[in-house]
């Protein structure tokens, strides 16, 4: 029986790998721009962002620190990760929800815009959630060489002491 974990960070395959690659690149390139562009120039998070925050109001604004650093974490690291394919539904949905908190308390009611590249993020995030990293990822590397089974063998320290003492 597969661990929740590894269910979660197992990807979905296409049918052929030069799919997989065309399913990769949005990612690796949006994600890229994310981590370095958006998330990277808010790092360490700014005074102005954490206004933003207060500005949002409700929950918000009862911990605005939080919710800014969050933020700021979600894009710079989650987009590392979603370029790397590590643990991608994981920081995919962690960017969707920054993204839709971006969509909604900050960009709606402008121009559409401004509203476009935080869109675009969520898009990506929202087919990550649902797909995984594809062949084109350290998780599909992770689930080849299987490092969460669990059907281990049980090894006692008697047959550890026998080890031992056949090589000598």
């Amino acid at each position: 029986m597969k661990t929740l974990f590894s269910k979660i960070i197992t990807p979905t395959y296409t049918s052929t790998w030069y799919t997989d690659l065309l399913l990769a690149l949005p990612r690796m390139i949006g994600c890229y721009f994310l981590a370095v562009n958006f998330g990277g120039s808010k790092f360490p998070c700014p005074d102005w962002f954490i206004q933003d925050m207060v500005k949002f109001g409700g929950i918000f604004a009862a911990f605005p620190t939080f919710f800014a650093w969050a933020a700021v974490l979600a894009e710079t690291f989650g987009g590392a990760l979603l370029v790397m394919g590590l643990f991608t539904r994981f920081a995919g949905f962690m960017v969707m929800c920054t993204m839709l908190v971006a969509i909604f308390f900050q960009k709606w009611g402008g121009e559409v815009w401004e509203m476009l590249p935080a869109m675009g993020f969520l898009w990506i995030s929202i087919y990550v959630v649902v797909m995984g990293s594809g062949r084109f990822g350290i998780d599909h590397l992770i689930t080849k060489i299987d490092l969460f089974k669990t059907d281990l063998p049980n090894i006692s320290l008697e047959d550890i002491s026998m080890i031992k003492t056949a090589t000598i």
